[in-house]
């Protein structure tokens, strides 16, 4: 939450730190410069020598290096706990911890809370002590103001510092915040007690009751104190349980790996020693170490704390296997390929994390809003304390100061901050439990605003994985022949279709066929030599080009590319030798998937740089709205660029490398988690499943999210629509009602309860 803050301005408040800053070492690997004075640098936060200006870093910390970040304020980031000089708020740390250590921020803040009640039991009996029976003359009216003095301070002064000296900063800052308006309730109605019990003869009579006496009100600052104190607890340890699923999935990786030595033997090693290239073994029933190629042995691997599913995934040599990942059947020897923060547990993490910390555009409006609430509060209780003072009962002023108090408390706009915040916390960590990862708060915010899908073919709605869906032999050819001639043409390439072929060979026990001269013809296909003679594996235009009649087979050609498949001649001397049709199988789960997308309302248009006979296959076959063949990667950013200028919101899915530029031109990009790097680094969502029902669980993810804070929303501004006026006394002419201060502490808590518990019930939202 920004208060009277201008997003600029965050970035200087990156380079503030909080009181005890002195004593905290620099930020590693960082380096601070003035905004005003481009010369003047630093290893850590400060003010600029010259103009005074906060120093601020000149690159971004990196999450790993950033300890603590603020929960409002992703821009300000530094390397020990404390406070956000923006908006006050305790600063968290900007990844999740390992293991279930103790939060110092909540451990200090039960301290103080148990500390504060011990001491405000009594003092309220001694403060009320004339309403309850029996206890009247138990303390002196000599005594009692003394005695409520003692145990008072150190409530205030001790247990309330946190929130005194985060609101003077605001104060001195100009940077009012939800702690200007507690110091100043708290501190207004603590220091008129202390007055009354040091100087009472100093106030005039309408401060003064009936009796003479001037009213203490130690035991309202006490409680006050508190009441705040129970709900930054309550905060706290909310913010807590959004980091189990993935405290959750830390827990779960091994501490140690067994890696080989020369002589064969195992050595056991802190995870932290695994270097790229070493060979680990992994019994049964241990976790995988680090992400890795299996090089011997296989077993089934449960990969469901990672992707959610329940079944146990088939691992054999040159397979991938993920570091947390449970081993369960047999044992396998691998070699490490990514450790450290490179490996996939890590990068979910720190995706997740960032995520988190990041702000949705609908924070604006409670920026917006915030950003002028603070100083008309503080302008009403003013006028409040001057209205009451002028036509309010005696004691007028005592009455003003009363409701100039309740209403600084209960219009303290902590809700308002929270509600946008633990939303997003609570949503990114529900979905990376469902396999759905969220970059930042904005692709959240935008799932739930698309109204278009445009989708990639192979690898997304396919499985990526082409194999061997038919061979057709012409007259007097053997299939085996033909197998054997298309393998021998294939070795060495890189193409899918090649590893296709190749693949059935090897299963069919099929020895590939020697040739030479090996040539590749761009656009159409391979050309070789074997056995002296000139060899074709291509396209029809390849055919055509070499007049090599195809008519025998065509019929057979369109029907298997009306199905889906891709087809390819082989020729020899001139002469048609036969043909393999290459699929990629539909994924099973997308015509269900898309037919929910559908019913949700979105347009599903799908892009692939396949021909147009086998996209227009694949369309019908799940139904899709639009099909788009023959693109490049540019066509396909350009057809994302025309949706989004006719007013369409797109999110565009994809997995490979040619879907990058559309992935990072649509309003969101989803990334298959099987696909590559970089169309992984280009979106926004990224599913680790590579699941197309993981479209779906965003979509929802997205929906809930929105209209959790919506709702948080509603309940903050309805909150201090309705709560102010009543603190400010509005019902005392009618009812009789003046709000305590201590009741409007304890109104201004439960409004940050129902938000913090609106906000958890994501945790078990339906995806």
């Amino acid at each position: 939450m920004t208060l009277g803050h201008s997003e600029k301005d965050c970035n200087h408040c990156s380079a503030v730190d909080s009181p005890d800053s002195a004593t905290r070492p620099a930020a590693s690997n960082a380096s601070y410069v003035c905004p005003m004075c481009p010369s003047v640098s630093a290893n850590g936060p400060g003010a600029c020598p010259k103009c005074g200006m906060a120093l601020e870093p000149s690159l971004p910390l990196a999450a790993s290096q950033a300890g603590f970040a603020c929960p409002m304020h992703p821009k300000v980031i530094h390397d020990q706990p404390g406070t956000c000089p923006t908006c006050g708020m305790l600063l968290e740390m900007a990844t999740v911890r390992e293991g279930k250590g103790r939060n110092p921020e909540l451990v200090d803040m039960k301290r103080r809370f148990c500390f504060g009640t011990a001491l405000t039991v009594p003092l309220l009996v001694i403060a009320m002590g004339d309403m309850i029976p029996g206890l009247g003359g138990l303390f002196s009216s000599t005594w009692n103001p003394w005695i409520q003095l003692a145990l008072a301070a150190p409530v205030v002064l001790w247990c309330g510092k946190p929130f005194l000296v985060r609101g003077w900063q605001s104060i001195w800052s100009l940077n009012l915040n939800m702690f200007t308006l507690i110091a100043l309730g708290v501190g207004a109605a603590f220091l008129f007690s202390l007055v009354a019990v040091i100087a009472p003869g100093a106030f005039p009579d309408e401060f003064k009751s009936e009796a003479g006496l001037v009213l203490l009100y130690f035991e309202s600052a006490a409680v006050i104190v508190v009441l705040v104190l129970l709900g930054q607890i309550l905060e706290l340890t909310a913010r807590e349980r959004t980091g189990d699923s993935l405290r959750a999935l830390m827990d779960l990786s091994p501490k140690t790996a067994r890696r080989l030595t020369g002589k064969g033997l195992d050595d056991e090693i802190p995870l932290d020693r695994v270097a790229v290239g070493d060979r680990l073994r992994v019994r049964p029933g241990e976790s995988v170490p680090v992400d890795g190629l299996i090089v011997e042995g296989a077993s089934a691997v449960d990969e469901s704390m990672l992707t959610g599913e329940s079944i146990p995934t088939e691992k054999r040599v040159g397979d991938t296997v993920i570091g947390g990942t449970l081993n369960q059947a047999g044992s396998f020897v691998m070699t490490a390929e990514k450790v450290g923060e490179k490996a996939v547990l890590a990068g979910i993490i720190a995706m997740v994390a960032q995520a988190q910390r990041s702000r949705a555009p609908i924070q604006g409006l409670a920026d917006k809003v915030a950003g002028r609430f603070v100083p008309a509060v503080a302008t009403i209780a003013i006028g409040t304390f001057v209205a009451w003072s002028a036509v309010g009962p005696a004691p007028a002023m005592l009455f003003g100061l009363i409701a100039a108090i309740s209403v600084l408390i209960i219009a303290c706009p902590c809700a308002l901050g929270l509600a946008t915040p633990m939303a997003i916390m609570v949503g990114t960590g529900r979905g990376a439990g469902a396999g759905v990862l969220m970059r930042d708060a904005e692709a959240l915010e935008r799932m739930a605003q698309v109204d278009t899908l445009v989708i990639d073919k192979t690898g997304t709605l396919t499985l990526g994985r082409p194999s061997v869906a038919a061979v057709q032999a012409a007259p007097g050819v053997a299939t085996r022949d033909l197998v054997s001639l298309a393998a021998g043409a294939e070795q060495g390439s890189e193409h899918p279709l090649a590893h296709a072929i190749l693949t059935y060979a090897a299963a069919e026990g099929i020895n590939p066929a020697s040739v030479t001269r090996l040539e590749v013809v761009d656009g159409q296909g391979l050309k070789a030599i074997s056995d002296g003679r000139t060899l074709l594996l291509g396209n029809e235009r390849m055919m055509a080009a070499a007049a090599v009649e195809t008519g025998d087979l065509k019929g057979d050609a369109d029907r298997l590319r009306d199905a889906g498949a891709t087809v390819v001649y082989l020729a020899m001397g001139g002469m048609l030798q036969g043909l393999v049709a290459v699929a990629d199988p539909v994924r099973d789960t997308a015509y269900e998937a898309l037919r929910a997308l559908r019913n949700l309302g979105l347009r599903i248009i799908m892009l692939t740089g396949d021909g147009a006979r086998t996209a227009d296959a694949i369309g019908r076959q799940l139904d899709l709205d639009e099909v788009d063949a023959d693109l490049l990667p540019s066509d396909k950013r350009d057809r994302v660029l025309a949706l989004q200028e006719a007013g369409a919101i797109v999110a565009m899915a994809g997995d490979g490398i040619n879907d990058a530029p559309a992935l990072a031109s649509a309003d969101v990009g989803i990334a298959m988690g099987t696909g590559a790097d970089v169309a992984l680094e280009s979106a926004g969502i990224t599913l680790v499943r590579g699941d197309l029902h993981g479209i779906m669980r965003a979509r929802k993810l997205s929906r809930q999210t929105m209209r959790n804070i919506r709702q948080n929303l509603f309940f903050a501004f309805a909150y201090n629509t309705l709560c102010v006026p009543i603190a400010a006394g509005v019902l005392f002419p009618i009812l009789g009602i003046l709000v305590n201060p201590m009741l409007a502490a304890a109104a201004m808590s439960l409004s940050s309860v129902s938000v913090i518990g609106n906000a958890l019930r994501l945790r078990r939202a339906a995806l």
